[in-house]
C-alpha cells in the first residue's frame, strides 16, 4: 500500500519539518565521532612510548655498567702501582733482617777486640777475632749496611738515642754528641739500628 501523500500545504510543512529532524538525528553521530576523534589523539600522544622507554632503560644501564668498568680498572691500576712500589721496597730494603740479626755479632767482637792481650796466645786470639770482624764488616758494607756517624756531630732523633746528657762546654757544643756508646747502623737511607748515644745540654 502506497504512502498517502500530503494533501495540503500544512501537511506538507509538517512532512518537511519531519524529514528535518530526521537528518539533524542522522547527523548527530557523525558529529559525535568527528567530536571524538581529537580526544583519541591527544590520549595516544599522551601515552609514552614503549621504545622510547626501553631504550632510555638500556641508556642508563650502559652508563651504570661503563661507570662500574672504569671503577674496577682504577682499583685495578691502584693496586698494580701499591704492589710495584712494595716490591720495589722489598728489594732495594732487601736482607734488612739478616743485617740486623748480624749487628750484635759486631758489638760482641769489637768487645772483644777492646780487651788487652798480654802474652802471644791471647795476641793471636786477639788477631784471628780482628780478621773476622773486619770481614764482616766489609760484607756488611758490600751489602749497603753501615755505620751512622754520631760523634761530634749535631743529635738527630731519627738517627740517634739519647740515653744520657752532660753539661755542654767549649769543646762540646749543646745539642752535640759527647759520646758514642753503642754503634748506630743504616741499611741504604733506612735506620736499621739508632746510635746510643750521650748528648751535651
Amino acid at each position: 500500500m502506497a504512502d498517502k501523500q500530503p494533501t495540503s500545504a500544512e501537511d506538507q510543512k509538517q512532512a518537511t519539518a519531519d524529514d528535518q529532524v530526521k537528518a539533524t538525528a542522522q547527523a548527530k553521530p557523525a558529529a559525535d565521532e568527528a567530536a571524538k576523534q581529537p580526544t583519541d589523539h591527544k590520549q595516544q600522544a599522551q601515552q609514552p612510548d614503549p621504545t622510547a622507554a626501553k631504550l632510555a632503560a638500556l641508556t642508563q644501564k650502559s652508563a651504570e655498567m661503563e661507570d662500574k668498568y672504569l671503577r674496577a680498572e682504577a682499583e685495578i691500576q691502584n693496586m698494580q702501582t701499591r704492589f710495584e712500589k712494595e716490591q720495589a721496597t722489598l728489594i732495594k730494603y732487601d736482607g734488612q733482617q739478616l743485617a740486623k740479626d748480624i749487628l750484635p755479632v759486631i758489638d760482641n767482637l769489637e768487645r772483644a777486640l777492646a780487651v788487652e792481650a798480654d802474652d802471644e796466645a791471647a795476641k793471636g786470639i786477639k788477631k784471628g777475632v780482628e780478621m773476622t770482624y773486619n770481614h764482616l764488616e766489609d760484607a756488611l758494607k758490600r751489602n749497603h749496611v753501615t755505620e751512622i756517624g754520631a760523634l761530634g756531630e749535631t743529635f738527630d732523633p731519627t738517627k740517634h738515642q739519647a740515653v744520657q746528657t752532660v753539661p755542654a762546654s767549649d769543646d762540646q757544643p749543646a745539642e752535640t754528641v759527647a759520646q758514642v756508646l753503642q754503634k748506630g747502623y743504616q741499611l741504604k737511607d733506612r735506620v736499621l739500628r739508632p746510635a746510643m748515644v750521650v748528648v751535651a745540654q
